[in-house]
């Protein structure tokens, strides 16, 4: 490391022990790393109370929405924990005609360092989903979890100092500094869950190092409502995806874009739908014990100001539409009539308001979508198969959900999570998270001898020339089955020629 930022850097020295515990890390079996993950995971489920309590002071969460960030947590250790052996294993790869007689592998090294830079609408989850990879893969793991999540921040330094020591896996809490000063280190491997802002910084600082990236930020992602949807149905989940979280969630529907012909049942069912799940005793919204408040005066202040730049310009308020500096509260409201001038439109709400777009053509649909970066996820409600696939193979995103919204993140592990382009990329989840601390490293083993062994080497044959020569100009069918046929020939004809 530069002897000038080692001095300068307040964790250099920190950094430089993980470093030095990334070497014997590399060299772990793979029941041990599932043991600190299982111990990892008690310490997580024993901290429930106070994760509970950080949560409520933090965003006021209710106790069941807290509960499912645990369940993904712990639905996650445990299906990393039963598949790991197999990850770890050497791949025996297929051979080809230019490898005869040799054995091809991949295996999965750690690439030793990682830091996580996260966020603060799910700072449990989004904290440890990464960890939990990094730990599989062998690496150390430096948290710098949000300064905006603070209760939570130094829940996530007492249950992580119970389980490691820091040279292993260390929790470094502070601002923007702190941040700073951990993505001026070489880590190996950087992880970011946030905005694009600190995005492009975390890109930069990377490529000082040219550290590999697993970026997740999120965006303005579309809910396609089909002429053959059901407009109740339709209406009831998007509820939920917008207005979960008070809409602080990087996967929640941003704008629907609705048939005109089912556009008002559309927004009918919406708006009751956000009131029987809100509002159901008549109290008000701001008495529902399931919605939440905003981060902060800040981001509060940020929403407030795209809803009233949107009414200025004309939109119509359908529903909702109160708020309370004071509580950091915004009730869940539905926007029409808006237009590509207003900021609701061009930036990212990440609160509980929905803005509702008639489309009468399909292609005027995705001429709306295409106008936008390329979102982390995307929603189509259709019954209407042909629909279906028309929109999906017109659209892109990190993720796509059919007739429901929000449920491709931490539901199964078997799936990637991520976005593309401006939303993010690389994947978390299960084996992917896995990979991306990972160095899939191709092994060739030169075993069994195949023909004359110097063939290939200068002076170059006739025969060799010539060989090469027609394998350019023709294309190659040896098929698998017959590759292999060939390498047990070789193999066989290896064994009995040594006895």
């Amino acid at each position: 490391m530069n002897a000038v930022l080692k001095e300068a850097n307040p964790h250099a020295e920190l950094f430089e022990r993980q470093l030095a515990k990334s070497r014997e890390l590399s060299l772990t079996t793979a029941a041990q790393r599932a043991d600190k993950i299982r111990r990892l995971l008690k310490a997580i489920l024993d901290a429930r109370p106070a994760i509970l309590e950080a949560g409520f002071k933090e965003l006021r969460l209710a106790p069941t929405d807290i509960d499912a960030q645990l369940l993904m947590i712990k639905t996650e250790a445990e299906f990393i924990c039963r598949n790991l052996a197999q990850w770890m294993a050497p791949q025996r790869i297929q051979g080809s005609l230019m490898t005869l007689g040799k054995v091809s592998t991949v295996r999965h090294e750690p690439k030793g360092t990682v830091l996580h830079v996260s966020t603060w609408n799910a700072p449990i989850a989004e904290a440890f989903i990464p960890a939990f990879g990094a730990i599989a893969a062998g690496c150390t793991f430096t948290l710098k979890p949000s300064e905006l999540a603070p209760h939570s921040a130094q829940v996530l330094a007492d249950i992580v100092g119970q389980v490691f020591g820091d040279d292993e896996f260390a929790v470094i809490q502070g601002a923007a500094e702190a941040a700073s000063a951990l993505l001026a280190l070489p880590f190996n491997h950087i992880f970011y869950i946030g905005g694009h802002a600190v995005g492009r910084i975390v890109l930069r600082a990377a490529a000082e190092h040219f550290a590999t990236v697993t970026l997740e930020m999120g965006g303005k992602n579309p809910v396609i409502v089909d002429a053959s949807a059901d407009p109740a149905e339709a209406g009831r989940k998007i509820a939920w995806g917008r207005v979960a979280n008070a809409g602080q969630v990087c996967l929640a529907p941003d704008y629907a874009l609705v048939h005109e012909s089912v556009v008002g049942a559309f927004t009918g069912e919406l708006a009751k739908s956000m009131q029987a799940m809100y509002n159901a005793d008549g109290k008000g919204f701001r008495h529902s014990p399931e919605l939440p408040r905003i981060v902060n005066r800040k981001h509060f202040d940020r929403i407030k100001a795209l809803l009233d730049d949107a009414l200025a310009k004309g939109a119509k308020l359908e529903f909702g539409g109160e708020t309370d500096a004071d509580d950091l509260y915004v009730s869940p409201t539905i926007l029409s009539a808006v237009t590509e001038d207003m900021r609701i439109m061009r930036d990212e709400i990440f609160g509980p308001i929905i803005c509702v777009i008639p489309y009468a053509r399909r292609e005027d649909a995705i001429e709306t979508v295409r106008r936008r970066p390329k979102p982390l996820g995307s929603y189509i409600f259709a019954k209407d198969r042909e629909a279906i696939d028309w929109f999906l193979a017109r659209t892109t995103s990190g993720s796509t959900v059919v007739n429901h919204n929000l449920i491709q993140s931490g539901t199964n592990p078997h799936l990637p999570f991520g976005g593309v382009n401006a939303s993010g990329q690389g994947r978390l989840g299960g084996r992917f998270t896995f990979l991306e601390c990972s160095n899939p490293r191709a092994v060739v083993e030169d075993r069994y001898p195949a023909g004359d062994p110097n063939i290939m080497f200068p002076p170059y044959s006739d025969k060799y020339k010539k060989m090469v020569g027609q394998m350019l100009g023709k294309e190659i069918k040896l098929p698998d089955a017959a590759i292999n046929a060939i390498n047990g020939v070789i193999r066989l004809t290896s064994v009995f020629s040594k006895r």
